[in-house]
């Protein structure tokens, strides 16, 4: 970092800080945190809202040599403690309403923290820190543990090493052709392990300036943009549709944007356009999951979109589709999506997939074998190198012996004007195993009826694709935007 001390590093609501002055403060809260009893090893669960102090005890936990443990802070008293008790923490750091409710429900130490009353790791920078060991962390050692969505039922966590979380950035860096200009946005949680990989870590790969935004509504967002002059940012379809169609928010506010991502797999094609006809910026889509970890693969700059395409593969990676027996398919052929590294060149040998899923040894094996992180998704490689994804292999529905791809059917859903969001789940069915379900969310205002949908799915769809049965209600989301399929699934129990 001194090499870079005067450049901004970092931008938040609280305070703006240099690289130099970043490199600082890392050491006051490695130091305090040395003090408070953390060591090389120790898992340190850290529960605040975007905020500088978010950053630096991100990047203290790792100068220690401990793994990071990042926790909503919207999760609920009991959501959080199973997560801290199943990854084995030692330590918490939370606001105080949070202790507070933590306290009776979790046996570790909890250290209360806030923007308004900030812990001692945000101590003066003109004050040299306590002296502490600085250990020599190896590449494939456990540096963080990040929890999946937990959109079907309890969320599992996923151990990744500080290989994983440096080489995702490193590569995004070389081909989007980042550098100190990059001012990369985040609105999204970063307690969020895969935001710190491609918001914290890539810019200061890049060695720009991260802009750690703290509001997810249309004008705050556009407010941080405008004011900080943020050329990179990630936006989930609920983002990106409520800039859309904000009356508060005109094209000036994004001007500066130049590279927007959104998931692919979860962005419905009508916000996209949405958003890119009223503000002129091209929506690049990625697919990625926590266990790879993050970005699989991103849309290149200046490329035509094409349709259902997530994609093309980061350089340090190959993705194969196998068949059932694990056999690799030619393009244009639907199976699981698996990850490996890539053998050849610059980037070759160098990924590993994650170290495996905490406490959970046999489903570790089942999902890494041989080198090889085999997804649970389905999709096929076009013959451009494209990869299209299909849907969860749990999530396939089997209706009277034929396949029904839920994410095949909530695209033709969110094609529609005014639907702003689609979740397609099989319901039993004694004749035929299952049925076809639909929840569908409506834009306000907008005054789609059920046979509206229907009708267009019979024209876009084979019938027996088509839902048999509905709901028409708000979709209850994650932190990543994803629906949770778990509350979907009730809406027809």
């Amino acid at each position: 970092m001194a090499r870079d001390a005067d450049h901004e590093a970092v931008v938040g609501s609280d305070r703006r800080l240099t690289y130099g002055q970043l490199d600082i403060a890392i050491d006051h809260a490695a130091s305090t945190l040395f003090g408070l009893g953390v060591r090389r090893g120790s898992t340190v669960g850290i529960s605040l809202p975007n905020s500088t102090e978010l950053v630096v005890l991100f990047y203290a936990t790792m100068r220690l040599g401990a793994i990071f443990l990042g926790l909503n802070a919207n999760l609920a008293p009991p959501e959080k403690s199973y997560i801290l008790d199943d990854a084995g923490a030692q330590f918490l750091i939370t606001d105080h309403t949070s202790a507070e409710a933590l306290d009776p429900i979790v046996d570790l130490p909890v250290f209360p923290s806030s923007i308004e009353s900030p812990g001692p790791w945000l101590a003066d920078d003109t004050v040299s820190p306590s002296p502490y060991p600085r250990p020599i962390c190896r590449f494939d050692e456990a540096a963080g543990i990040a929890y999946t969505s937990g959109t079907t039922g309890r969320p599992k966590g996923v151990t990744h090493s500080h290989r994983n979380l440096l080489l995702p950035g490193a590569s995004l860096v070389a081909v989007r052709g980042y550098g100190p200009d990059l001012r990369r946005g985040d609105c999204a949680s970063l307690t969020i392990l895969n935001l710190q990989v491609t918001s914290t870590l890539l810019t200061a790969q890049a060695g720009g300036a991260q802009i750690v935004m703290d509001r997810v509504d249309p004008v705050g967002i556009a407010t941080w943009i405008r004011e900080e002059r943020v050329n990179s940012w990630f936006g989930v379809p609920t983002m990106l549709h409520g800039l859309a169609t904000s009356p508060d928010v005109v094209a000036e506010d994004l001007a500066t944007l130049r590279d927007v991502w959104t998931g692919g797999t979860h962005a419905p094609p009508s916000v996209r356009q949405a958003f890119e006809q009223r503000f002129g910026h091209r929506v690049y889509a990625t697919y990625g999951m926590t266990e790879v970890p993050t970005v699989v693969t991103i849309e290149p700059f200046g490329g035509p979109h094409a349709p259902g395409s997530s994609g093309q593969l980061l350089p340090q990676l190959v993705v194969d589709i196998r068949d059932d027996e694990g056999v690799v398919q030619p393009a244009n052929c639907v199976g699981e999506i698996t990850v490996r590294a890539q053998d050849a060149g610059p980037w070759g040998g160098l990924y590993r997939p994650m170290l495996g899923y905490h406490g959970r040894p046999a489903e570790t094996a089942q999902a890494v074998r041989q080198g090889v992180l085999f997804t649970g998704d389905i999709g096929e490689l076009d013959d451009e190198g494209n990869l299209i994804v299909r849907d969860r292999r749990h999530a396939l529905i089997l209706r009277g012996g034929a396949n029904v791809y839920p994410a095949e059917v909530e695209r033709v859903l969110s094609e529609l004007a005014g639907v702003t969001g689609a979740a397609v789940i099989g319901t039993p069915d004694e004749r035929l195993g299952q049925r076809v379900a639909a929840v569908v969310e409506l834009a306000p205002g907008s005054d789609l009826t059920v046979d509206n949908l229907q009708a267009h799915c019979l024209k876009n769809l084979a019938r027996y694709k088509v839902p048999e049965q509905w709901r028409l209600t708000t979709l209850s989301r994650n932190a990543m935007g994803k629906v949770v399929r778990s509350d979907v699934e009730r809406l027809f129990a």
